[in-house]
């Protein structure tokens, strides 16, 4: 699949939104990518989690089990893990730190593949990182269906995605629709 399919695939399921939106990093932006609204559809997920695999297979070899923050990540990870035959756990926030619950656990040496929906500034998915380094884990590679920084948000390890480009973002301070008179809604899973 490639970008314009992608973007394309947005668009069909009323997902690519245009407005002033709040986004989970604090940010504005009058682009939102709901994929929320696209993974709903069963077949299209596993679709898109074989594209993903496909790309990621090029480069890393071994993936023992597939991270995702919950709740953007959780349906995309899931799936990531049947693509690849492995288990597929999830991340939450409790008391704002991103952990691990739920009887899940990953063990010192085990390869992970994080997987998020969206990434703009990496947030979500470095608290991922985070959480599982404590565990002795090791972070193989990081995966989204869109890349909203265009590739610019580094990891330190190899990162893909189905659809990468830069979409502009604003501090609040600066966003030109808050100028405007205009008020963001929010959209996402973050409080």
């Amino acid at each position: 699949m490639n970008q314009e399919e992608m973007k394309e695939l947005f668009k069909k399921h009323n997902a690519l939104l245009n407005g002033h939106f709040l986004l989970s990093s604090g940010l504005h932006s009058d682009t939102y990518f709901q994929s929320a609204l696209i993974l709903q559809h069963p077949e299209v997920a596993q679709v898109l989690a074989q594209n993903l695999k496909e790309k990621i297979s090029q480069a890393v070899k071994n993936i023992d089990v597939v991270v995702s923050p919950a709740m953007g990540g959780v349906i995309i990870g899931h799936e990531m893990g049947r693509a690849f035959g492995t288990r597929a756990i999830f991340t939450e926030r409790v008391d704002g730190k991103v952990t691990l619950r739920r009887g899940f656990s990953v063990s010192k040496g085990e390869k992970v593949l994080v997987v998020e929906d969206v990434i703009t500034t990496g947030l979500s998915t470095r608290e991922v990182i985070e959480s599982l380094k404590e565990t002795g884990a090791e972070i193989v590679a990081v995966c989204s269906l869109v890349d909203r920084s265009a590739g610019k948000v580094d990891f330190g390890v190899p990162r893909f995605s189905l659809l990468s480009l830069e979409v502009k973002s604003y501090k609040p301070e600066e966003c030109p629709l808050c100028k405007d008179g205009s008020k963001p809604i929010k959209p996402g899973s973050r409080k």
